[in-house]
């Protein structure tokens, strides 16, 4: 089986030189050894040396040097908002907290659906609705979340 042996990361990535492109969740994204199939129906083994944050506009570089574009998927999540900065920074701050991984914005904050989270966020005067779109958490300060 054809295997993905490294990473080019988004700004190094030359549209001509990608070949196929494959779909993954933000859980996928985080992986380092997993059988992976692209959009176009290629098979191949991701197997990389440690786990690799992938993001949206990334590369795996294939054994034989094709380029496989990495496109996060669409998913379910929930948009957070609240009427004032303040309002949304302590928001943050409780979903910090609770190590709850969370894509961040000037106007929302992201995260998976959690019903204790919405209650939460709801009883600090936030705003809380279902979503789709693709996930972007914040990796970290200190180091990344990824999965074998």
């Amino acid at each position: 089986m054809t295997r993905a042996v490294s990473v080019i990361r988004r700004p190094a990535v030359k549209p001509g030189a990608v070949t196929d492109s494959i779909t993954l969740d933000h859980e996928a994204r985080g992986r380092r050894r997993l059988a992976m199939t692209t959009d176009g129906g290629l098979a191949f083994l991701l197997d990389l040396a440690r786990p690799a944050n992938l993001n949206d506009g990334d590369a795996l570089e294939l054994e034989d040097g094709r380029l496989v574009l990495v496109r996060a998927a669409d998913e379910e999540l929930v948009e957070i908002t609240a009427a004032t900065p303040l309002r949304l920074a302590k928001i943050a701050w409780h979903l910090g907290n609770r190590h709850t991984p969370a894509e961040v914005t000037e106007e929302a904050i992201y995260v998976a659906p959690d019903h204790v989270l919405v209650e939460m966020v709801r009883g600090l005067g936030g705003a809380a609705r279902p979503v789709t779109r693709p996930f972007r958490p914040e990796h970290g300060a200190y180091h990344g979340h990824a999965h074998e």
